[in-house]
């Protein structure tokens, strides 16, 4: 099996073509000239083809040389780039970061991270990839992106996965303020089942849990409007279509304006924890770290309160 060639001989290769002098090319690499004439030799030996002659004191490379030193000089420079590439990538704001995200998350915690993740690394590649929490998962298995802004995954799921928590949530009922649940400052639970709900499409995290909360509450959900967009959504809950169910966070301004109303969806809270992911296996860069640390920033009152206009009533 044949030996892969050392860096260090072509080096020493290399400096002996460009100044055809062991004394010179020993005091380019720093190294005494026996050092550089046995590294030479080794370097012949592996190859098994005379590289050089000497003349006098000059050297010259012979044909085998010739060629050789056209192929050191492509290794080492695809080295140099190499190196230069990864160096780079420690340098303050340069680097690439590739981030999965929901709509919902895209909308409302992206613009504020991406803005304050702009300023300290103004030179880094980003690239968002917009899609649900399944989909954001098998991104991440097959290393498509480097973090996930997704709802925390259930075991066995997450075991491969390191879940950086965000901030929790709770799901609620959203209904417009002439709606007859929000005139009577609670929900009825004889009234669910004869109600329009609107929720999140089929496919999510979010609809699964609602599903099986009301379940555990004996509650059937027969009557409900699956739509893909959390705006279509409200708009729909505003023009009393029927009762919307996600956290207050994502309507906030409609909350505070008094355009929606926040009711609880029964005696249980129905709450989520919110994270970024990423495998195990991946060690996080400085700039995915900060990007992390920022998201956390910007969701912390995401988790503390809720809007001021919320109707704080008990099923």
């Amino acid at each position: 099996m044949k030996t892969t060639l050392d860096s260090r001989q072509l080096l020493a290769f290399a400096a002996l073509a460009r100044r055809r002098s062991f004394t010179l090319a020993a005091k380019d690499l720093f190294l005494t000239q026996s050092a550089v004439s046995h590294t030479i030799k080794a370097l012949e030996s592996d190859l098994g083809t005379r590289l050089l002659d000497r003349v006098g004191r000059r050297v010259l490379l012979t044909q085998a040389g010739e060629q050789f030193l056209r192929h050191s000089e492509k290794i080492l420079r695809e080295m140099e780039s190499a190196r230069a590439g990864l160096e780079s990538l420690t340098k303050w704001g340069h680097g690439r970061l590739r981030v999965g995200a929901s709509t919902t998350a895209c909308q409302h915690i992206l613009p504020t991270v991406l803005r304050d993740f702009r300023q300290s690394y103004p030179k880094c590649v980003v690239r968002i990839e917009p899609g649900d929490h399944g989909q954001q998962l098998e991104l991440l298995r097959g290393g498509h992106i480097d973090l996930a802004i997704v709802l925390e995954p259930p075991a066995p799921v997450g075991t491969e996965l390191v879940f950086v928590p965000l901030f929790q949530d709770e799901l609620r009922f959203l209904v417009a303020p002439l709606h007859p649940w929000a005139k009577l400052g609670r929900v009825p639970r004889e009234a669910i089942e004869s109600e329009t709900i609107l929720l999140y499409k089929k496919a999510s995290q979010s609809f699964r849990l609602v599903v099986e909360y009301f379940r555990e509450e004996k509650i059937s959900l027969s009557n409900y409007i699956e739509l893909g967009s959390m705006e279509a959504i409200k708009e729909l809950v505003k023009i009393g279509l029927g009762a919307g169910v996600f956290a207050p966070w994502i309507a906030r301004s409609e909350l505070e304006s008094g355009a929606l109303v926040s009711l609880p969806l029964g005696a249980q809270k129905l709450q989520r924890r919110w994270g970024v992911a990423h495998l195990k296996s991946h060690r996080l860069a400085l700039g995915e770290e900060t990007f992390v640390g920022l998201c956390q920033s910007a969701t912390e009152a995401l988790g503390r309160s809720e809007p001021r206009a919320v109707v704080r009533s008990s099923a």
